[in-house]
């Protein structure tokens, strides 16, 4: 039998300096902008590490459910793991890595999952009820793809991929729904769930400034013109109860993000055909990609992991405390777009 219900509070979390997870990642006081960083992705969860770590915590929690939604191309179950107390509360959703290769806000999920189990402070599950989707692209992630990968970076780790094994982009699949792992999380999370939140977790290049200064992360609601406008208002609020927690942390600097409108982005989709109010929240620099300046160094990545657990504990606290009804909106009006630093000759 599992242990009673647990809670969760971000200051017990941070105040323990608690943000690396068992993979060993180095833990870092902030970004390092001057040098050529470099990340080992040796050091990230694999796949078969990520789900042996979500078998672990399930058999300590009592709260929490793991779930399997579906399989990948390459038959690798998808996993969401679940804290549902009561279905009549608010429900938020964490979705992570529809690219693979945006690793560290999955290595932040699974902090959050992991203080989800720790009993320091009165806690929030009592009255919201959290799903989170780790590594939904986890073919991508394991560089286990049916097209060659000879242009992406060689670190003596693994290679991930933006795309799944076929070479698709999972988050422009959500009107056709062509591809396994859309369907799953469709089918079996957005349609079966009744879900009030979703934070759709992603990363960006390393270059991208707000005001003269560089962004630690970027944030967009949904811009579908479909979206109904209740469902852009709430949305709007997750993004202010966001922006508030990180950047006012001295060490987040958020940014808007100059997203598309197509209903085929996932925060456009959940907004439009299920009445999710959406957030993205493209985190700093990338685990691998083709192109060197836009990967993320060790240096970064214990405060890219850390913003993370901010961000999901800011949202389960106020959507479970009601404060996320009066918080105000009004800083999306001034808030800048990010722009491209240019490079200095």
């Amino acid at each position: 039998m599992k242990k009673k219900i647990i809670a969760l509070s971000v200051t017990g979390i941070l105040a323990l300096g608690v943000v690396a997870p068992a993979a060993s990642l180095a833990v870092g006081n902030g970004p390092s902008y001057g040098g050529n960083e470099s990340i080992q992705t040796s050091n990230l969860y694999t796949y078969e590490g990520m789900v042996d770590y979500l078998k672990q915590q399930d058999a300590k929690q009592e709260a929490m459910q793991l779930e399997v939604i579906g399989q990948t191309v390459k038959n690798r179950d998808i996993y969401l793991a679940k804290y549902i107390t009561n279905p009549d509360n608010p429900t938020i959703l964490f979705l992570t890595q529809q690219h693979g290769n945006e690793q560290l806000t999955t290595e932040g999920a699974l902090e959050f999952i992991k203080h989800l189990g720790t009993n320091k402070t009165n806690g929030v599950l009592e009255n919201v009820n959290i799903l989170v989707v780790p590594m939904l692209n986890a073919d991508g992630a394991m560089g286990d793809v049916d097209f060659s990968l000879e242009d992406y970076v060689a670190d003596g780790g693994r290679h991930l991929t933006r795309y799944n094994a076929v070479g698709t982009d999972l988050n422009r699949d959500h009107v056709d729904k062509k591809q396994p792992e859309t369907q799953a999380l469709h089918q079996n999370v957005l349609q079966k769930y009744d879900i009030d939140y979703m934070i759709d977790l992603h990363h960006q290049g390393t270059q991208s400034e707000r005001d003269g200064k560089l962004v630690s992360g970027s944030m967009l609601y949904p811009t579908n013109e479909n979206v109904k406008p209740e469902v852009l208002e709430k949305s709007k609020k997750l993004g202010a109860v966001v922006f508030n927690a990180v950047d006012s942390t001295g060490w987040g600097h958020l940014a808007k993000y100059n997203g598309g409108s197509g209903e085929n982005i996932g925060r456009n989709g959940a907004a439009v055909q299920y009445d999710i109010s959406t957030l993205l929240f493209e985190m700093r620099g990338m685990s691998d990609h083709e192109y060197d300046g836009a990967v993320i160094g060790q240096k970064s990545n214990g405060y890219l992991i850390k913003q993370t657990v901010t961000t999901l504990d800011a949202a389960v606290r106020a959507i479970a405390d009601g404060s996320i009804e009066t918080v105000d909106t009004s800083f999306w009006d001034t808030l800048a777009t990010q722009t491209t630093r240019q490079s200095e000759e």
